[in-house]
């Protein structure tokens, strides 16, 4: 594994500062569900609908997330925490086992629950460093109808929920 030198380090304790939504976005191809935590997702434009997120270039599931042509961002409820842990590691069938999903229109897993949701398809992947953008046009979205359910956040490597 390849040791982060002293100024990557650096910018990741800065960054650390900048309190991020937390997402699962989930793809299929082929039959199977795939899935990860990502707190690198943001709006890019309202007309038409685009949003980004990034994965590592060296990531195992970048390959999926590509064949599968498109995604769906499940943004976490504050009630959440343990499912964003849950999609950082393991196998993808592990990740999705017992959840509460439904299916869109397009094929890919919904998680149940979430503060909110979009369904994309994917425009263009953009080599950034030594990670790639994925870039998707929204074909649906909800929010939960619950008012009640707050966003998860992250921040100095903690999770939160803000107190609007």
């Amino acid at each position: 594994m390849k040791s982060h030198s002293p100024m990557t380090n650096d910018i990741k304790h800065a960054m650390a500062s900048f309190a991020t939504g937390v997402t699962v976005i989930t793809a299929t191809h082929a039959g199977q569900d795939f899935g990860m935590t990502c707190n690198s997702f943001n709006t890019v434009s309202l007309e038409p609908a685009l949003v980004l997120w990034s994965l590592r270039t060296a990531s195992g599931n970048r390959a999926h997330f590509e064949a599968a042509g498109g995604y769906t961002v499940n943004i976490l409820s504050h009630t959440q925490q343990a499912l964003a842990m849950r999609f950082t590691k393991g196998l993808h069938a592990e990740r999705f086992a017992g959840l509460d999903l439904a299916r869109l229109p397009t094929g890919r897993s919904q998680i149940l629950g979430c503060a909110a949701w979009l369904d994309c398809e994917l425009e263009r992947i953009i080599p950034a460093g030594d990670h790639d953008i994925l870039l998707g046009r929204v074909l649906s979205f909800g929010v939960n109808a619950d008012s009640k359910v707050e966003p998860l956040i992250y921040a100095r490597r903690q999770f939160g929920k803000l107190s609007i």
